[in-house]
């Protein structure tokens, strides 16, 4: 299995799956698993702070707007996956970047 199943491509975007730590010092996306990516968020899980925070970071990470991130399962569990709206081979080449020749 390779670390493409943290990922997979969508007729209007990406779909990812994300392992979420909050107050995790600094934000940062990276490699995770085969089957997730690893997000570190500073904010807490507290009124949703982490969400906005992981939607924040996601979109900066993938060059979209927060507004074409979405989160679609998970969103009080640290294993969340989430739609990333927009061009599926440009999104999926990002992915693939966070993993390194890896991928």
């Amino acid at each position: 299995m390779s670390a493409k199943a943290a990922w997979r491509a969508l007729a209007d975007g990406l779909a990812i799956a994300v392992r979420v730590t909050p107050r995790g010092g600094r934000d940062a996306l990276t490699a995770g698993t085969e089957e997730h990516f690893v997000a570190r968020l500073a904010a807490a899980p507290v009124d949703g702070a982490a969400n906005a925070g992981l939607v924040a970071l996601v979109a900066k990470t993938f060059g979209v707007p927060k507004r074409a991130v979405t989160i679609v399962a998970g969103e009080t569990a640290r294993l969340k996956r989430l739609h990333i709206a927009g061009n599926a081979t440009t999104l999926a080449e990002i992915a693939a970047a966070l993993y390194g020749p890896r991928a």
